[in-house]
């Protein structure tokens, strides 16, 4: 990921939970946050009762692949935190994917057409 750096620390993510906003899909809900840098910090949470280690992982793989594919049209000074729920397991990479960037664009982080941030 060129312009994004991984959200690690437990106080990061807490802070985008009580201070950022949030939007829930059935698949999947997307906590934002400004961060006041040039890039974006990505971070991605899947609880246990997702299911075992490996529905766990590839729920973590296909969320971080979605975000890498589209890492161009967000734009840039957000933390991002994505949290999967239990239907994310069962659901296909396009439903995922669909889910992601709906409440992406609904949260005003993605670029408009010419570039700029939409709100």
């Amino acid at each position: 990921m060129k312009f994004t750096v991984s959200l690690n620390q437990n106080s990061e993510f807490r802070r985008v939970y009580s201070r950022g906003k949030s939007l829930a899909t059935p698949l999947v809900v997307l906590y934002c946050r400004r961060n006041g840098m040039k890039l974006n910090r990505f971070g991605i949470t899947v609880g246990a009762k997702i299911g075992h280690a490996v529905q766990r992982n590839r729920v973590r793989r296909r969320l971080r692949e979605i975000y890498r594919l589209g890492e161009g049209r967000f734009s840039s000074g957000w933390d991002i935190v994505a949290v999967a729920r239990t239907r994310a397991v069962g659901a296909s990479y396009q439903e995922l994917d669909e889910a992601f960037y709906h409440a992406a664009a609904r949260l005003g982080v993605l670029k408009s057409p010419d570039g700029e941030a939409q709100k």
